[in-house]
């Protein structure tokens, strides 16, 4: 085509299609964003805000429940179930002006309601009307998945999608999936009152993290009177009951709610890829090359729909790249770049990773040295009475060049930033020791597992040569 109406056709309005249009228009390009159903996607609608307002409801009645730990002898408090949830969709309302049509727009996006079909590379319906564009970014996300357990379709059962429609709290809550999404509301279900019962296939919960992580899980939430099944397959759900297989033998756990926790798939269908014969992978996601292209070079994709990290960050991540891509291919183009990419579980205490942790080293057969720091040594969480968990960085074998860190603490997703910056810009353990840190915060440390490091690799001849100097020097 020799003229197109717009640069730019973003389908799709959650992290990645919201940063892909609002960095297309602040370079002055003319983009279209179409959204067939809410302005902010998943995280804001289903996800990150409304789970985190319900955490941190449930840690407030948390600390009233253990007052004592703060010298105080008892706390009362009250609540309705229906509040808690009434709170979240408030949140959600303050926060949508955030991800909205009304800011988009004044932004200078064009943003459509409706359904988007591609009918070309170039070409795209929406409401019966087609519109051109040099270029198209794919950002239609996942949802959540949902296993074929006979019976399970026979039931109102509980997604991400519509557990805030709850009005009444379950009292037996049961929970398949031992991933983030499953342990955050395993924690926050039982903080409100439900006897949560976790369902896991695999031989542990969280199966990406180190078992050090793990067992500090399965230790907390014991005392925290939740149910872990792990090496149990559901098998079947008959009414209120769900029937699983242990060791060749069924078990029965009955239920009010069951939640499904298995993770997302991609959303694929109904806009037209397979018409185009656009390529997917064999996990359902849509293929993509290092610059987030499809097999379609003027088709780009981002976030959830392609992967390979499902975090509202990493899609914003990677809008940047296929929005900057997009616009100014082939005059210029950037690989993406996934070698520091944090995440979080916001359990309490939080679980926070970036680069490597100990079982991935192994799996690459990469060398590497630990050194843990214990948080209840620190000034500051001793005073708040939260003095558990620990900080733990791999390094290079007798280099400070830091390859992982994982935190389990309280704020371990704010706390690991320092090492987020220090990986993406090449800052060893050193220069973080080297560093003025204010007491008392839960930032110093990241200090004092550098000093940890700074002890064990320290210079053995140049020490005994100081120890020689000071007896001289006496």
């Amino acid at each position: 085509m020799s003229k197109y109406d717009y640069n730019l056709i973003v389908i799709g309005a959650g992290s990645a299609g919201l940063v892909s249009s609002y960095i297309a228009a602040a370079v002055k390009s003319k983009v279209a964003l179409i959204e067939k159903h809410k302005m902010g996607g998943d995280c804001l609608n289903y996800g990150c805000v409304p789970s985190k307002a319900i955490i941190q409801s449930a840690k407030i009645l948390s600390y009233a429940k253990h007052s004592t730990d703060f010298g105080i002898k008892k706390m009362s408090y009250d609540f309705e179930f229906s509040d808690v949830m009434n709170r979240v969709h408030r949140i959600i309302k303050s926060i949508e002006p955030h991800d909205s049509v009304e800011r988009y727009t004044k932004l200078g996006v064009d943003c459509f309601q409706g359904e988007a079909r591609i009918l070309s590379p170039h070409k795209v319906q929406i409401n019966n009307k087609a519109i051109t564009c040099r270029s198209i970014i794919i950002a239609t996300g996942a949802s959540p998945l949902v296993p074929k357990i006979p019976g399970l379709d026979e039931i109102d059962y509980l997604t991400s999608e519509n557990i805030w429609n709850l009005k009444k709290l379950p009292k037996n809550f049961l929970i398949i999936g031992g991933g983030p999404i499953g342990v955050e509301m395993a924690q926050a279900f039982s903080r409100l009152g439900s006897n949560v019962t976790i369902v896991e296939m695999a031989p542990k919960v969280l199966q990406k993290e180190d078992d050090d992580v793990i067992d500090f899980v399965n230790e907390n939430f014991k005392k925290e009177n939740i149910n872990i099944l792990t090496n149990h397959k559901a098998v079947e759900v008959k009414g209120k009951n769900l029937i699983c297989e242990v060791n060749n033998e069924k078990v029965i756990l009955e239920f009010d709610e069951i939640f499904i926790a298995l993770g997302r798939k991609a959303n694929i269908n109904g806009f037209g890829i397979d018409k185009l014969n656009i390529k997917t992978r064999g996990n359902g996601t849509i293929e993509a090359n290092q610059f987030l292209q499809t097999n379609y070079p003027n088709i780009y994709v981002c976030g959830d729909v392609t992967g390979p990290y499902q975090f509202t960050h990493s899609a914003a991540h990677q809008a940047w790249y296929a929005s900057v891509n997009a616009l100014f291919s082939p005059i210029k183009k950037f690989k993406v770049d996934y070698s520091i990419i944090p995440w979080a579980t916001f359990t309490d205490p939080e679980i926070a990773r970036v680069g490597l942790n100990e079982q991935d080293a192994k799996k690459q057969n990469i060398s590497y040295e630990v050194t843990k720091y214990d948080i209840s040594d620190l000034d500051r969480a001793i005073t708040d009475s939260k003095n558990k968990g620990f900080i733990k960085v791999l390094t290079v074998p007798g280099k400070d060049k830091i390859l992982g860190v994982t935190i389990v603490a309280e704020h371990a997703g704010d706390t690991i930033a320092e090492y987020v910056l220090a990986m993406k810009n090449n800052i060893g353990l050193n220069k973080i020791l080297g560093t003025i840190h204010i007491y008392p915060t839960l930032a110093e440390a990241n200090k004092f597992v550098a000093g940890e490091w700074k002890k064990k690799n320290a210079p053995k001849m140049i020490l005994k040569f100081l120890k020689f100097f000071h007896n001289l020097m006496r």
